[in-house]
């Protein structure tokens, strides 16, 4: 089994990219599973990723770099024993540091057949100079641990400037291979990319669960990505009742407007907020799903069909820059409560807060009709607690200070 794992700041577009990488593996003939981790309590990715027919897991309520190793462990074990993948792709949050997921697998007693491919890093191209003002330490230490960064959404970038951005990536980490990626270019340049990620001669991924290796690993800590990070997030998922069915129109219309008045009030907190604010509602018969990325940006609409018999039901994540998580938790709730209230529809809020199982899919392009259940594990961590981590504070802040000074980022 090879391992990918896909990270990246918020709104980077991993999850578009797991996607298309995950059908580009299916369409070669490959069993590929996925591991989708959310901050929150609330899942949104995991849900998207299930409509396109992968098998997937969700692992929510912390970071699986620092606070969620156990359900790590307890997802990856599940799937390889009861889906047997070709290939595993893990998107961990986006204030995680991926690097820290990779060492885990070698810590895991897993077969010595499991191979763990380059460690990819999104880079959202098009917000890359408000990335290192927002978020400038955690984004370059995102960056050095990198072995392939991809610089996404080139589509959004002037051509002129693409160069440029090019070479000022690759100074932060000169030992990475840089590649441009857009999620609607999956041709040549994609290939590449896949080749690189996962080359035909398997020479450049490396075998783990050596004793050397674990070794090296416990030695080390990590600290904790969440605190790092400065971001601020709250997640919620709200049952929907209504006399009448939610039309395909009013869920457009209540989901522009809760993200239209949870923008208002962030931009009232951080007027340069960097993030990812991300909704949807699912009415019975569509899913609309909203998000944002940065303070000036409008909502990006997408509609999935829902699956029948769906309760309806409305999630929504705000994970933001430099926001107090209280603040944005009261943004949420009260722009929810506001847009549904004038709309003449009662929510309520869901507890999260025990331990359920959820339906998830199959991988994409299968011939036959699988049900499958897997167990959802929810853990209850306070998501601003430090748990012992893997490696050490002070090499980790010395090493991000030697790349700036070497490479003058300011």
């Amino acid at each position: 089994m090879e391992v990918v794992i896909v990270g990246g700041f918020l709104g980077s577009g991993k999850t578009t990219t797991v996607i298309n990488m995950g059908k580009y593996l299916a369409e070669k003939g490959k069993k590929v599973a996925i591991i989708v981790n959310e901050i929150g309590k609330i899942g949104i990715d995991g849900d998207i990723v299930k409509k396109f027919g992968f098998d997937t897991k969700e692992i929510t309520n912390g970071c699986i770099c620092c606070t969620l190793k156990m359900g790590l462990k307890t997802a990856v074990n599940a799937i390889m024993k009861e889906y047997e993948p070709d290939i595993l792709m893990i998107e961990p949050t986006g204030i995680a540091f991926p690097s820290s997921i990779k060492n885990e697998f070698k810590l895991m007693n897993l077969s010595e057949e499991v191979k763990v491919a380059p460690l990819v890093t999104l880079i959202d191209g098009s917000r890359f100079k408000h990335l290192m003002k927002e978020a400038k330490n955690f984004a370059i230490r995102q960056i050095v641990d990198a072995e392939i960064l991809g610089i996404n959404k080139v589509d959004l970038i002037d051509t002129l400037q693409t160069p440029i951005l090019e070479v000022s990536i690759q100074q932060l980490n000169p030992d990475a291979r840089v590649v441009l990626l857009s999620g609607k270019d999956t041709g040549k340049k994609f290939e590449n990319f896949m080749q690189m990620v996962l080359p035909g001669n398997m020479e450049v991924t490396e075998k783990i669960n050596t004793a050397e290796e674990k070794t090296d690993i416990k030695a080390q800590e990590y600290e904790s990505s969440i605190a790092a990070s400065g971001v601020g997030s709250y997640a919620a998922e709200f049952s929907i009742e209504s006399k009448e069915a939610v039309s395909k129109e009013t869920a457009r219309e209540i989901t522009t407007q809760v993200m239209s008045k949870i923008k208002e009030k962030a931009l009232e907190l951080n007027p340069e907020f960097l993030g990812h604010i991300k909704l949807f509602l699912d009415n019975g018969s569509e899913t609309v799903k909203q998000s944002i990325t940065i303070y000036y940006e409008e909502p990006q609409e997408d509609i999935f069909k829902s699956k029948e018999g769906t309760a309806p039901r409305f999630k929504v994540l705000s994970a933001v820059s430099n926001i107090e998580k209280e603040a944005i938790k009261s943004a949420v709730n009260s722009s929810v409560q506001e847009v549904f209230e004038s709309m003449g529809i009662e929510v309520h809020k869901v507890d999260h807060s025990h331990t359920h199982d959820h339906e998830h899919g199959h991988h994409y392009g299968h011939d036959e009709e699988h049900n499958c259940y897997h167990e959802h594990d929810h853990h209850e961590h306070r998501v601003d607690e430090i748990h012992e981590h893997r490696v050490d504070e002070i090499h980790e802040y010395q090493r991000l200070c030697d790349y700036q000074r070497s490479h003058k980022v300011k």
